[in-house]
């Protein structure tokens, strides 16, 4: 059985087996309810999110957050020390300004003043957490942007909901970002292919999401161009430009989503020769496609054989 609809400005699918007293009208309603809660407390689009909130604060104040926000943001934090900021959840500043935030698109690279007054603003270290108080420091023009690793939380959150009420076996999809949990009823897991961007030219990967989850980040996806170039959306908030040759995709296999979604994004910042070596160095499952073919990281490559 299938559900779907659209959330967080993407659309979203459910794959599930129904039970004999599952109503597929109460598996959407537990669905729903998910990314309401993810909209909420971390949407940049939602002025009254609890995100918007804190980025809207006085310099100096100390913000209150709900639990999730609190606990994506601290994975975040991490992330982003680990990769020496390629990650970067306060990089919101820069992806306003390069046109793919709520301030809406643009047709035209923004000037190198602009660029730099936009990185004085961004910087993870910047962002205090207090986890005894469950709260966030705003030292002044910090913009959070959750965009890399939102929809992979709404998966995480939605396949939690789904086994609470009972739903053991389902596959959750939000704008590309998929978890499975269970096996279908001929006891086959749920088989997904490896997203496949446009050029690509490697082989077809299938892989059993029995207990993981994938995330893919393409910057095939969003971008303009101007002057006969290509800017996407992956930015790297250590230069403040959309990254330059680019992997064409980078897609991580984890058990949460949100991991993957954030380290996806990650390693397309690191690019391929330093995304595969900190893929190496952490044991992350990830495909790296290329212009001139795929490589897949140690990890991957156990999985696959």
């Amino acid at each position: 059985m299938a559900i779907g609809g659209q959330t967080m400005g993407t659309g979203w699918q459910v794959r599930f087996v129904a039970g004999a007293d599952t109503h597929p009208g109460v598996v959407r309603q537990a669905v729903e309810a998910v990314f309401a809660r993810v909209i909420a407390e971390a949407s940049g689009w939602e002025p009254c999110s609890a995100l918007c909130r804190f980025n809207r604060a006085d310099a100096g104040t100390v913000q209150p957050l709900p639990v999730g926000l609190f606990s994506v943001l601290r994975y975040a934090v991490e992330l982003a020390r680990d990769s020496d900021g390629a990650c970067d959840p306060t990089v919101g500043p820069l992806v306003d300004l390069w046109g793919f935030g709520p301030a809406g698109p643009r047709s035209d690279p923004p000037d190198a003043a602009a660029i730099a007054t936009a990185r004085a603003r961004v910087g993870w270290q910047r962002l205090l957490l207090d986890p005894d108080r469950r709260a966030a420091l705003q030292p002044g023009g910090l913009a959070l942007d959750l965009s890399g690793i939102a929809k992979g939380w709404a998966v995480d959150l939605a396949s939690e909901a789904l086994s609470a009420i009972g739903v053991a076996s389902h596959l959750v999809e939000v704008g590309g970002e998929l978890r499975g949990t269970g096996t279908k009823p001929d006891g086959q897991p749920w088989w997904v292919l490896l997203e496949q961007p446009p050029g690509g030219t490697g082989p077809e990967t299938l892989v059993a999401l029995h207990g993981l989850s994938i995330a893919t980040s393409g910057d095939y996806r969003r971008f303009f161009e101007a002057d006969g170039r290509r800017f996407a959306h992956t930015i790297d908030p250590r230069t403040g430009w959309p990254v330059a040759d680019a992997p064409l995709a980078v897609s991580v296999l984890h058990p949460s989503c949100m991991v993957a979604d954030a380290l996806a994004t990650a390693l397309t910042v690191l690019g391929p020769e330093a995304g595969m070596d900190h893929a190496r160095r952490h044991g992350i499952a990830a495909l790296f496609v290329l212009r001139g073919g795929e490589r897949a990281s140690p990890a991957l490559a156990a999985m696959l054989d």
